[in-house]
C-alpha cells in the first residue's frame, strides 16, 4: 500500500550557484536527524468514485511532483519525498495507512504536506495529526478548508470524498471535544440546504464564494488560531475557478481566486504560534482532465506557499 518515492519524477532546469537551487536538486528521502517538510502522496480516487465524481485523482500526487520540481528551494529547510500511500479497493485501510505514516513523520519532527488524491485525504490527515497529538499530550485541532463543498455528508453508508469533515465532527463528538472547522469558498449552488443546516448545528464557520475577501477571512482565521492548539489546513482545488483549475473532480462554476487562498495562507502563517501548524494537504488534482497542466501548476504554487508555512 505504501510505495517509496520515485525520484525520476523530479526533473527540471538547473542554474549555477547555491542560491539557484530548485526542489528537484535538493529533494531526498526523509532524514530523522534533520526535520523538514515531507511530501506524502495519497493516490486515491476511490472516495471520488463513491461520491460520483470524475475519477482520475489517483494520478494527482505524481502530477503534482512533476509540477513542483522547478520550485525554488529555501536555504536551510529540507524538502523530502516520503513516498505515496496507494489506495486500491479498501478506502478505510488506505486512510489508516496514510494516518500512520503521517503520525510517524510528525513524531520525527517533520511537517507533512499531503498530495492528493481525492478529498478523502482529509479524514486520513486528521487521524494522523490526532494520533500524534494524543501521543504528546493531546490538543485542540483547528481545521481550515478551502473548498466549494462543505464535505459534511453523512458517512453512515461508508466514507467518500464528500464525508471527511463529518467523520471528523463525529469523532470529536465521540471524544467530547470541540469541532473547530472553518470552510472558505462554499458554493451555495453546490451544497444542499441540509448541509448548510448541519454546518450550523455542528458549529462550523464558513464564507461563501461571494463573501471571500482577505478582510472577511482574517478575523475568522485569527479566531480559529486563538481557540486551538494545532492547525490542519487543506486546499481542495475544486474551490478555484474552472478556468484556473479544470483538472479536478468537480469543476467550480464560479470559485474563489487563487490570490485569496495565498493571502489567507500567509496570514495564517503570520498569526500561528511556532510549531502549531505542521500538517496540510492539497486535494482533488485530477490530471486526466488537466491536459495543459495548468491545475498542477496552480497546485504547485499553493504547495510552495504551504511548504513555507508549515516548514
Amino acid at each position: 500500500m505504501w510505495t517509496p518515492a520515485d525520484f525520476t519524477l523530479w526533473q527540471g532546469r538547473s542554474d549555477p550557484g547555491e542560491g539557484a537551487l530548485r526542489w528537484h536538486q535538493v529533494i531526498r528521502e526523509p532524514e530523522a536527524a534533520r526535520p523538514g517538510v515531507c511530501l506524502l502522496g495519497f493516490a486515491s480516487d476511490l472516495g471520488v468514485r463513491l461520491n460520483r465524481g470524475r475519477v482520475g485523482a489517483a494520478g494527482g500526487p505524481d502530477a503534482m511532483r512533476r509540477a513542483m520540481a522547478g520550485l525554488p528551494a529555501r536555504h536551510g529547510v529540507p524538502i523530502y519525498d516520503a513516498g505515496t500511500i496507494v489506495v486500491a479497493e479498501d478506502l478505510a485501510a488506505g486512510q489508516a495507512a496514510y494516518a500512520d505514516r503521517t503520525a510517524a513523520l510528525l513524531g520525527e519532527g517533520h511537517a507533512v504536506l499531503g498530495l492528493g488524491g481525492g478529498h478523502e485525504i482529509g479524514w486520513a490527515t486528521y487521524q494522523g495529526l490526532a494520533s500524534h497529538l494524543e501521543g504528546s499530550g493531546g490538543g485542540r485541532i483547528g481545521i481550515v478548508n478551502f473548498d466549494a463543498h462543505f464535505d459534511l455528508r453523512d458517512p453512515r453508508e461508508g466514507g467518500t470524498s464528500g464525508t471527511p469533515f463529518r467523520q471528523i465532527a463525529d469523532d470529536c463528538g465521540r471524544r467530547g471535544i470541540g469541532f473547530h472547522y472553518l470552510c472558505l469558498g462554499v458554493s451555495e449552488a453546490a451544497n444542499t440546504r441540509a448541509l448548510f443546516d448541519y454546518a450550523d448545528v455542528a458549529g462550523a464557520r464558513y464564507l461563501t464564494d461571494l463573501e471571500c475577501t482577505p478582510e472577511a477571512a482574517a478575523p475568522m482565521l485569527e479566531a480559529l488560531v486563538s481557540e486551538t492548539d494545532a492547525l490542519y489546513v487543506t486546499v481542495c482545488l475544486d474551490a478555484l475557478p474552472a478556468a484556473v483549475a479544470p483538472g479536478v473532480s468537480a469543476p467550480a462554476a464560479l470559485g474563489i481566486a487563487p490570490e485569496f487562498v495565498v493571502r489567507c495562507l500567509r496570514h495564517l502563517r503570520a498569526v500561528s504560534a511556532a510549531g502549531a501548524w505542521r500538517v496540510a494537504d492539497i486535494a482533488e488534482l485530477n490530471p486526466v482532465h488537466d491536459p495543459d497542466g495548468r491545475t498542477a501548476r496552480t497546485a504547485a504554487r499553493i504547495a510552495w506557499e504551504l511548504s513555507r508555512a508549515v516548514g
